[in-house]
């Protein structure tokens, strides 16, 4: 891969960068990899002393400085202010603060608290920092990551690098699925996790800057008007919350087993077909017997969370067979004659409805394609979240209400209007389906499109390909493993866009400036190679996928962006 330049400004160098636009992200991505591999391999060896030094030098280093501003100004939070009303919105404004990143005489503001709506009625209280401190988070998540994933359970797959609830998903089937596997289960839920969390627990045992660490957890939160002191618990916003509930969680895999081959041995422990899955701060324990998850599993997950100021909800923490059948991140796992089915839950079925039902609700008069395209991202995320699962019955019901609710909608718009003249109007023929909720629009060139709803019932059923349990994303043994898994789980969000498919897949998930890798998270820039307005056509070869970032500094210094080599 190459860049050639289109003016006198150079793309990069060896010197030290003049301003954000200079700055070189792919030699900035490959001065931190580095050094996060060194921290995982120091890790693994268990020499705590070089990876106090290799933490230092990386929080130190420009180049994480940078990574981190880049991080908080880019993500969805990057418009949302803290306590001092504060954006980096402007590339001065972003460069001047990767020296505002420093140790010396730092002091986190509070934060600022919001209340978002949960689907039970109550509110969950979110604690906003400031950009300064955001950032300040994402650097130090930099260096504390590669240590985390080094220590963390195998079976852990919220908040970490490749992993996602269908893992956990798939884990349970693993576990539960065979006629000689456990048949009960602990579901467990622990009582105000964010909210009760033992500072001195953290601050002891989470490696990292203590000083740093303490000052983050006593900031306090601005709470209606009011300076309250944080006394426990992390705050739920922070970009660091989900790596610190991760390290307090981590250990109730590892830990159990140690446990019960301690006492029983390991031959007689592998009897009891005891595994723990978990997702964040939801987790579940297989079990042989209903006696062994009350009496002996239980007890040592209480004193496992006492340690730590947690404890299991009394009302929601409950022991059941996989006949009866258990949620779990939105699936219902049960046995249906010997065999494991999961579908859908019934209360994230009832939930995504409601939340359909409202948006149709709220835009009565819309034009019917603005109507479509606030639905279709909708029901097209929602439909691909329960595409592992058994989940065609459940999408042919929820598609049916739903063009019940959009019957409803044209309805109240021509009341005097006959139903045929109605279902002509707003549904049509679209390939071999009949009648489809669809809207004819003229685009630039004077053509017409159709663009129709998402079909629920015709989202195609696939088995979910589980992570490993001992995958690293630090360890360059992996570097391959990950590399391919994380270009298929791509590919299979992007397969309704065919075109980005295709050029995710022949620059191998990587950007054609920068060179580092593309996901969800850092999102990607359709750019034309020859510009449209000089000639420039449609063709997959005159284009590139670029990160939002690299599309914009291209255009800002007039760079010329050439095919990837291996392309």
């Amino acid at each position: 891969m190459r860049v050639t330049d289109r003016s006198e400004v150079g793309s990069a160098s060896s010197r030290a960068p003049e301003d954000w636009m200079s700055i070189n992200w792919r030699l900035v991505q490959k001065n931190v990899r580095v050094l996060q591999h060194r921290l995982a391999k120091a890790t693994q060896e268990g020499n705590w002393r070089r990876v106090k030094a290799l933490q230092r030098m990386l929080t130190r280093s420009f180049s994480a400085k940078a990574l981190a501003v880049k991080r908080v100004t880019e993500n969805q939070g990057k418009r949302t202010a803290g306590v001092d009303r504060e954006l980096w919105d402007t590339p001065q404004q972003k460069f001047a603060a990767i020296a505002r990143l420093k140790k010396h005489r730092y002091r986190p503001l509070p934060l600022r608290r919001v209340r978002i709506p949960k689907s039970n009625g109550k509110e969950r209280p979110l604690g906003i920092p400031t950009m300064r401190d955001r950032a300040m988070q994402a650097l130090h998540l930099l260096a504390l990551d590669p240590v985390l994933e080094s220590v963390s359970d195998p079976n852990s797959y919220g908040f970490r690098k490749n992993r996602c609830t269908a893992d956990a998903m798939a884990q349970i089937f693993v576990k539960m699925s065979r006629k000689v596997s456990a048949v009960w289960v602990l579901d467990a839920d622990i009582e105000g996790f964010f909210d009760n969390l033992n500072h001195q627990w953290l601050v002891h045992h989470v490696c990292m800057d203590k000083s740093i660490l303490r000052k983050w957890l006593k900031s306090g939160v601005v709470d209606r008007g009011q300076l309250v002191a944080t006394t426990a618990g992390t705050p739920q916003g922070g970009i660091a919350s989900p790596a610190l509930a991760n390290w307090a969680l981590n250990g109730l895999e590892t830990g159990l087993i140690k446990h019960l081959d301690a006492k029983w041995g390991p031959t007689n422990a592998k009897k009891l077909k005891v595994g723990v899955i978990r997702y964040a701060d939801d987790f579940v324990v297989t079990g042989a017997s209903q006696e062994l998850l009350e009496t002996e599993i239980r007890s040592w997950v209480d004193a496992f969370l006492a340690e730590r100021g947690l404890r299991l909800s009394a009302a929601k923490t409950r022991i059941v067979h996989i006949d009866q059948g258990f949620d779990f991140l939105g699936w219902h796992f049960r046995k249906y004659s010997e065999k494991l089915l999961i579908k859908p839950s019934q209360k994230n079925v009832r939930t995504f409805y409601d939340k359909v039902k409202k948006v149709i609700g709220d835009h009565l008069m819309v034009k019917q394609e603005d109507l479509i395209r606030l639905l279709n991202p909708m029901l097209r995320g929602w439909a691909h979240y329960h595409s592992p699962v058994v989940a065609k019955e459940t999408f042919s019901r929820l598609e049916w209400l739903i063009q019940w609710r959009l019957w409803r909608w044209a309805k109240r718009r021509h009341p005097k209007k006959s139903a045929d003249w109605i279902r002509r109007k707003y549904w049509q023929p679209v390939g071999d389906r009949k009648w489809v909720f669809a809207a004819t629009v003229k685009i630039a060139d004077g053509s017409k499109s159709t663009v129709e709803l998402y079909s629920l019932s015709s989202t195609p059923i696939e088995r979910h390909r589980k992570v490993k349990g001992d995958y690293h994303p630090y360890d360059q043994q992996w570097e391959m493993y990950g590399e391919t898994l994380r270009q298929e789980r791509m590919l299979n969000k992007m397969r309704y866009r065919t075109e980005w498919a295709k050029l995710y897949v022949d620059q191998r998930g990587l950007c054609a400036l920068c060179g580092h890798e593309m996901d969800m998270d850092t999102g990607w820039h359709d750019h034309h190679i020859e510009y449209r307005m000089e000639g420039g056509s449609d063709a997959l070869g005159n284009r590139v996928l670029l990160h939002p970032t690299c599309h914009v500094r291209v255009h800002n210094l007039d760079l010329k962006v050439v095919k990837p080599a291996f392309v």
